[in-house]
């Protein structure tokens, strides 16, 4: 029973904490209290360093899914129905999601381990000694950084997987092009580009907020910045999975 206990008060004292931090980072972006030559910094970091994973992912993404489905559909003579089924698979769901996953293993394990080896060397405190707040000076312009990359990557990644499903079903499935972007178009509404976005600005906070945490709060030297590391990427991306079920579950309820 204390053993329960003392899991639960550790719980609950990392969910403070983390709530206490994300509100930090939140004022500190509010009052423009951070250095805007980080954030450009952090923007091409994160960004444009990230866009060829990101496409290469997303592309392929399409292709199998094009394949797939008009295996399938082709049997029933509805093979014409493939567009509409790449278009909104990608748009609502695996632009944002894949997305998200390939960043948080990229991106949020690398600001997990900067912060953390800033952490076990001691740079943390050297700065608060100096007084400056770590907070507004290296996580604020992290976490904004990605809160804008992401969304603007997942725009790409949709444009991406469409062209990946576009590509093969014209050139090695024998889809006629204009039809096939016809049916895209038709298909494809303003609230499902919007639905995804707004996804990937959820999961861009996630990401970094939890990265930014877990990198704050390493021990244990270079083993523990490993440790820690690992633990921000596995976090980020079960709460990506789990997010998403509710957020595409609350767009059906209201939306459709």
């Amino acid at each position: 029973m204390l053993k329960i206990d003392r899991s639960l008060l550790s719980i609950l004292s990392a969910t403070g904490d983390f709530l206490i931090l994300s509100a930090k980072v939140i004022s500190s972006i509010f009052r423009v209290k951070f250095h805007g030559r980080h954030l450009l910094q952090y923007i091409d970091e994160m960004g444009t360093q990230s866009l060829p994973l990101v496409a290469i992912t997303i592309i392929f993404t399409g292709m199998v899914l094009a394949v797939q489905t008009s295996h399938e559909l082709v049997r029933f003579g509805a093979q014409m129905y493939v567009s509409n089924i790449v278009c909104l698979s990608i748009v609502r769901e695996l632009s944002p999601i894949l997305t998200a996953l390939v960043c948080a293993g990229r991106v949020g394990a690398r600001i997990t381990a900067e912060l953390g080896s800033m952490r076990v060397s001691e740079q943390i405190r050297a700065m608060r000694a100096l007084a400056i707040d770590p907070v507004s000076f290296l996580i604020a312009p992290m976490v904004l950084a990605f809160v804008i990359v992401l969304p603007l990557l997942t725009l790409v990644a949709d444009f991406v997987g469409i062209l990946g499903g576009y590509l093969i079903s014209v050139i090695s499935l024998g889809a006629n092009s204009s039809a096939y972007i016809t049916s895209t178009i038709d298909a494809l509404e303003l609230s499902d580009v919007v639905m995804g976005l707004f996804k990937a600005f959820f999961f861009a906070a996630i990401i970094s907020l939890i990265s930014a945490y877990k990198g704050r709060n390493t021990t244990g030297g270079t083993t523990g910045v490993g440790i820690y590391t690992t633990s921000s990427v596995v976090t980020s991306s079960l709460l990506i999975l789990v997010s998403d079920f509710f957020f595409t579950k609350a767009y059906i309820l209201f939306f459709e």
